[in-house]
């Protein structure tokens, strides 16, 4: 039988160096393959398929073979007034929909974060827009926006305040009515990333800035907003690129219309492919405002990377 010293049982259980760390377990890349799969085929094979399509004359109902066309699709979207319209609809719709969308969704957090009687069921009701899918919450609203017998022009025509209209196909009511439900059916999203947020800033700072006397708002601006500063920019960011994406909501709606007030990237695109047929100058769109989100993501984590090395140095 082999002794086994006090010395030679603590070098064999203490780590290894650095030189000396034993290959990744390639057992472990078959428990990462069912999550990985579906990711490849859903998500990134069509994004390199539809790059790919970007450069090429692809159309519906053709006789001839798909030929390379290079950067032509691009040329021709560089002088398509009617798409950067529609990328400058996208731009107004994405902010006019985050930015209230924020606001409301902090005080709704901030309301849902105090001591408050059947406060459980205040934050259950806050979360029903979220869990309803986008055709339903389109169809919801088109009933509430409906000229004759809906909600809002029934509730105007009690209180005096004229016959009512049709929002929906007002050229200059239709995008407004679209970005109020818009923040609707989004707000309950950001309340619960930002009530999480606040819960997990510590209570004994709070106590410590009322015991010092400071007011509510000194409060918020010196201790609540720096610890939720990094989840709000966050949750701004990801709103920002989702509305900018958006899609069934105003589909359901209006379809683009009137007149194309309402027609974001998402659904000229869908036109462009589906509508007319033209596969490639459509998935050129499409290229175009993946790089456009790109840059914008990018930008956000540059400025947190730099927040987060400026806060260390300091």
């Amino acid at each position: 039988m082999t002794l086994v010293t006090a010395t030679e049982r603590s070098a064999q259980s203490a780590p290894r160096a650095e030189g000396d760390r034993r290959p990744p377990d390639r057992g472990a890349w078959f428990l990462v393959l069912p999550a990985l799969i579906p990711i490849l085929v859903l998500s990134v094979g069509p994004l390199l398929y539809g790059i790919l399509l970007a450069f090429t004359d692809a159309q519906s109902g053709r006789t001839r073979a798909t030929q390379w066309i290079g950067g032509l699709n691009f040329q021709d979207l560089l002088h398509d007034t009617l798409f950067w319209e529609s990328f400058r609809i996208g731009l107004v719709w994405a902010v006019g929909v985050t930015v209230p969308q924020f606001l409301l969704a902090l005080g709704l957090a901030l309301l849902l974060d105090q001591d408050l009687k059947l406060r459980w069921l205040a934050r259950a009701l806050a979360i029903i827009p979220w869990a309803m899918p986008e055709v339903v919450v389109g169809v919801m609203w088109r009933l509430v926006y409906n000229p004759d017998a809906g909600v809002l022009n029934e509730n105007l025509r009690t209180l005096g305040l004229g016959d009512g209209r049709d929002w929906l196909s007002g050229l200059s009511t239709a995008l407004p009515a679209v970005i109020v439900v818009g923040v609707w059916a989004g707000m309950p999203q950001t309340t619960v990333t930002l009530l999480a947020g606040l819960q997990n800033t510590p209570r004994e700072l709070h106590e410590a800035a009322a015991m010092d006397g400071a007011g509510a708002w000194r409060r918020f601006r010196t201790v609540t907003w720096p610890a939720l500063r990094p989840v709000a920019l966050a949750i701004t960011a990801l709103n920002f690129i989702w509305n900018f994406n958006s899609f069934a909501l105003v589909y359901v709606l209006t379809s683009g219309g009137p007149g194309g007030r309402t027609r974001l990237p998402m659904l000229f695109a869908y036109e462009e492919a589906f509508r007319y047929g033209q596969f490639g100058y459509a998935a050129a769109m499409g290229l175009v405002m993946v790089a456009v989100i790109s840059l914008l993501l990018a930008l956000f984590l540059v400025g947190r990377l730099r927040d987060r090395t400026g806060g260390d140095q300091a």
